[in-house]
């Protein structure tokens, strides 16, 4: 875990991004062989006699992989965090006063979730975007929704982005309604499906225009 510890940027926690920043340092963790020791703990035992030399081996690889784990910790906070976590002994207990901090408490999330749930209910394409940048904008809601405990199916992500297109794609949700199995498409190809929709859409503007412009030229000359 040195390398790591020494030359790769840590995620930083803020007081607005624990769910994002857990999931960095989890996979950061887990690639160098730290998070099992965090998630289940280090205990030091009261003593190591009649201990084999494998025993006391093992022992030692895992006092030096928390403390490793716990320097990263450490390292991913700010000085108010730091001050936090500067007594804990070890990862687990590190991690666990960070998410008690940070994570906030149920009814803090739950407010969270309300306020989710209106944003993506609320949610609209805009004339002037695309349909890529839209199913981005609702699924990184979806997203958030999917960390706080609320876990949105395909099925009724497919159903919210086909009622809030605009109305030039009418006649592709309707296409997508009658041809497809709305219960079993996923959001990928959903998109697959839009987005071909907007590029022969798009060629189709463009070939008009060019026929456009060479009436126009034909009449001028």
């Amino acid at each position: 875990m040195e390398s790591v510890t020494s030359n790769v940027p840590l995620p930083r926690l803020t007081k607005v991004n624990y769910e994002n920043w857990s999931i960095q340092m989890k996979a950061l963790l887990g690639s160098q062989d730290g998070w099992e020791v965090v998630q289940e703990g280090f205990v030091e035992p009261t003593t190591t006699a009649g201990y084999t030399a494998a025993q006391n081996k093992a022992l030692k690889e895992m006092r030096s992989k928390d403390k490793a784990a716990l320097y990263m910790l450490f390292r991913a906070v700010d000085e108010s965090g730091f001050e936090k976590i500067a007594s804990a002994t070890t990862s687990k207990e590190a991690w666990d006063i960070l998410a008690k901090v940070y994570k906030g408490a149920d009814r803090v999330k739950q407010v969270r979730l309300q306020t989710l749930r209106g944003e993506l209910e609320g949610m609209k394409m805009k004339e002037s975007e695309g349909v890529s940048d839209y199913i981005t904008r609702v699924q990184t809601v979806v997203n958030q929704l999917n960390r706080n405990g609320e876990a949105l199916t395909d099925a009724r992500v497919v159903e919210k982005i086909l009622r809030s297109l605009t109305d030039s794609f009418e006649n592709a949700v309707c296409a997508i309604e009658e041809s497809k199995d709305l219960a079993t498409l996923t959001v990928d190809e959903l998109a697959g499906s839009l987005e071909a929709h907007e590029q022969r859409k798009k060629k189709k503007k463009e070939e008009t225009l060019e026929q456009a412009l060479q009436t126009k030229a034909s009449i001028k000359d």
